[in-house]
């Protein structure tokens, strides 16, 4: 399918959709999106990690019409009759609830494991008794591990480096045996470092793009985990909601499989930080420190950059933001969140 045609093909048949996770950064965004698209719109959450304000703001960003096509159910994916009341009538799934984050997954495994394999298997239950058209879920690029080969292929995995990655996989493995077992189908999604607005810059476990940003707006330091030489796959969240979509509304050949989101991009985090720096620039506001390295972070991969032909072939997924542009895009939201907000970062 052509990305320009999802907009024609949602508004000629409108659907409803289940957004789990739908008060954090990527559920918000494609809430948002398919509002604004006049979808009716189920969202799911427990407010674990995301925040009321997200919802607040896609209201701001819609038709008072359109936001009252959300049906919000506040409840946790680990409690399945909270999954079997969000799942009810119900077309299409978009499964974005988990615990992120491969320190906290280290700090506690079992609040991972309970949020993201027996929530996961708690959503797949629910779908596939409700009879959902499609059920699609966020997967991980940590799941290739310390596998070296670059670009990641979906079918070349390595040893897995963190309990985030292992939940991740264990959400795969169990999309594996639902096809076999019960013939239902669920598309995952590898994500790769996912960056743009609602992306929260606070807490001990904040992502690395709003977190520099953050610290560079106040005028704080920024610390570089390692050499400045670890490189990764920046995503804007844009190219995330739009694979999404074309995953849900894809036909029978292509459902039941894995595949990488990303831009097919490396970028080193010491260019990360030029870049950053130089946006700011753009925007009027100077940082002249320089970052401060620490240890390497424990359960980190080293490099990691995606091949995404297989999204693009099977999907017709065609990325509409590299990262200079995804940062371009993102930083007028980080400037008014922050001027606002003025948060903490670690």
């Amino acid at each position: 399918m052509n990305p320009s045609d999802l907009e024609s093909i949602l508004r000629s048949e409108p659907r409803v959709w289940l957004v789990t996770g739908v008060a954090g950064f990527i559920g918000s965004n494609l809430l948002e999106t398919l509002l604004q698209l006049d979808q009716r719109v189920v969202g799911l959450d427990n407010f674990a990690t995301g925040h009321r304000r997200n919802l607040e703001e896609v209201r701001s960003g819609v038709t008072p019409a359109q936001w009252t096509r959300l049906r919000f159910v506040e409840g946790d994916i680990r409690v399945l009759e909270d999954c079997r009341d969000a799942c009810k009538g119900v077309d299409h799934v978009l499964h974005q609830a988990a615990l992120g984050s491969v320190p906290r997954s280290i700090a506690d495994p079992i609040m991972s494991n309970a949020a993201n394999v027996d929530g996961f298997l708690n959503m797949l239950v629910a779908a596939r008794d409700a009879g959902v058209r499609s059920f699609t879920y966020a997967a991980s690029s940590s799941t290739y591990g310390d596998h070296p080969a670059l670009p990641k292929l979906e079918d070349s995995i390595g040893r897995l480096l963190s309990p985030y990655a292992v939940t991740k996989y264990v959400n795969e493995l169990y999309a594996e045996v639902f096809a076999r077992c019960y013939g239902f189908q669920a598309t995952g999604l590898r994500y790769f470092n996912v960056f743009g607005k609602r992306q929260d810059p606070n807490g001990a476990y904040a992502a690395v793009i709003p977190c520099w940003i953050a610290a560079m707006i106040q005028g704080r330091d920024v610390f570089i985990n390692g050499d400045g030489e670890s490189s990764r796959d920046f995503c804007f969240v844009d190219n995330v909601v739009q694979a999404n979509l074309l995953a849900a509304l894809a036909g029978t050949e292509a459902r039941g499989q894995v595949y990488n989101v990303a831009v097919g991009g490396r970028t080193t985090l010491g260019q990360l930080f030029g870049a950053l720096r130089e946006t700011l620039a753009d925007n009027g506001i100077r940082y002249d420190r320089a970052p401060i390295h620490r240890d390497f972070r424990s359960g980190d991969v080293r490099h990691s950059q995606a091949d995404i032909g297989k999204a693009r072939a099977l999907l017709g997924y065609a990325p509409a933001f590299d990262l200079a542009s995804g940062i371009r895009a993102a930083m007028p939201w980080y400037l008014g969140f922050l001027e606002k907000d003025a948060p903490a970062c670690p």
